[in-house]
């Protein structure tokens, strides 16, 4: 009961002063705004980041071969130099081969759901009449669908029969459909189209039209953008000359999967006895998750330093309640005196204005809570990010209220339980 009457004081005591109140919580309010608005953000950037990535594969495995690095010890004026990296250029040698990536497959048919290849042939134009299309060409297998989210909108994607016959198709977007046939995607199909690469042209028949998604990172007007175009990748080896094998692909794993930088520790392990022998190459994974959460490990630490400094203005709400408490204390003295005249002991009066020091912090700390996630859903809006609601983030600031309204409030309630009772009644 007594710490309910100490509440209900406290609330008295808040409401007679209300502006003397509010101008004590506003530093609680603007610390706690504040850390609160910038972990919204934060968690709202890191929530759309781990979504994109999901949408572009973050089960998926790229594994690619990358140079050795050996240890040489080059002395110069007396100093060590370790770990000289090689300067080798790839050979058809140390390339992936199609019996490597069977094997692999067999190997794991629990956890490899496709293989998907792709290389880069070269940047070329489609020009028909007046009118041309910037393109970057790009050899793939029949599997490289089921790793990129491409929508097709016309025709047909690429398939084995493409890469067994080495056949001269082509999907393109619709971007490039609407530079060149004017955005008839179903016109366009089974249309010759001859692309100059690398002063040399090649025709090609379209088989199939895809969205394109356009990026705002890309500055160039629509005409001038340039837009992937695929062939197969049998097609794209032989224009090229290429050697036979890869040298990078990515495994798209079965759904379920739940520890996939596992798995891509195995594949180094399954690859390892092919480059045994090989000086210059090795066998690397990559995967989309291990990079979703560093890049989100780095935001949130950037946001809690950031989050940091802006709490250090709790610090100084938290010497305005010190402050303002023994304020009301100097006003109370005479009530202070009363109570303890009739028997209140020291630590009921001690708690009575620790209570009261708390419901002020508390106050202020939801108060900031609100302020905090309504600029932080505004600042995301503007982002272009969904929000996403810091949960711990907001129990901690409740917490920390709490805390505050302790540490702060405990000097001068502790000064106000060893007032002594006939000092306090003759008080003025």
């Amino acid at each position: 009961m007594l710490i309910l009457e100490n509440i209900k004081l406290a609330f008295t005591s808040l409401l007679a002063n209300k502006m003397r109140a509010l101008l004590t919580m506003l530093g609680i309010i603007i610390g706690i705004g504040s850390v609160i608005s910038i972990m919204t953000v934060s968690s709202s950037l890191t929530t759309s980041i781990s979504t994109s990535f999901q949408e572009m594969g973050a089960n998926n495995i790229t594994v690619g071969i990358k140079q050795k690095e050996a240890e040489s010890e080059t002395r110069t004026n007396g100093m060590k130099f370790g770990a000289a990296s090689r300067t080798a250029s790839a050979n058809e040698e140390d390339l992936i081969t199609d019996d490597m990536l069977e094997e692999l497959s067999a190997q794991y048919p629990d956890y490899i759901d496709a293989i998907s290849i792709s290389e880069t042939i070269g940047n070329g134009t489609i020009n028909a009449k007046n009118d041309y299309a910037n393109i970057s060409v790009m050899g793939i297998n029949q599997n490289y669908f089921k790793s990129s989210n491409i929508t097709l909108l016309a025709g047909r994607k690429i398939k084995q029969a493409d890469l067994t016959g080495n056949k001269r198709v082509i999907m393109i977007s619709d971007k490039a459909v609407e530079n060149i046939f004017d955005g008839n995607n179903e016109q366009a199909l089974w249309q010759k189209i001859s692309v100059k690469i690398d002063n040399s042209y090649y025709d090609y028949y379209i088989v199939g039209v895809y969205k394109y998604e356009e990026s705002t990172l890309n500055a160039s007007t629509d005409e001038d953008v340039t837009t992937n175009a695929y062939i197969p990748l049998t097609t794209g080896k032989k224009q090229t000359h290429a050697n036979e094998g890869y040298s990078q692909f990515t495994v798209v794993t079965r759904a379920g999967i739940e520890n996939v930088t596992g798995f891509a520790d195995e594949i180094e392990t399954f690859f390892a006895p092919y480059y045994a022998s090989n000086d210059n190459y090795e066998i690397s994974t990559s995967t989309l998750e291990s990079m979703t959460e560093s890049m989100n490990e780095m935001i949130q630490t950037v946001s809690i330093a950031i989050a940091f400094i802006a709490g250090i203005s709790l610090l100084v709400g938290g010497i305005g309640v010190m402050n303002i408490m023994l304020v009301s204390i100097t006003e109370r003295t005479r009530e202070i005196g009363t109570r303890k005249a009739i028997g209140a002991k020291n630590s009921s009066i001690r708690l009575q204005f620790i209570i009261e020091s708390v419901i002020l912090c508390l106050i202020g700390g939801c108060l900031g809570i609100l302020l905090g996630f309504l600029l932080g859903a505004i600042a995301a809006s503007i982002l272009g990010y969904a929000t996403a609601v810091p949960v711990a983030a907001i129990l901690i600031s409740v917490l920390f209220s709490m805390v505050i309204g302790i540490f702060f409030g405990y000097y001068p309630a502790n000064k106000a339980a060893k007032l002594n009772p006939i000092d306090a009644l003759r008080y003025e």
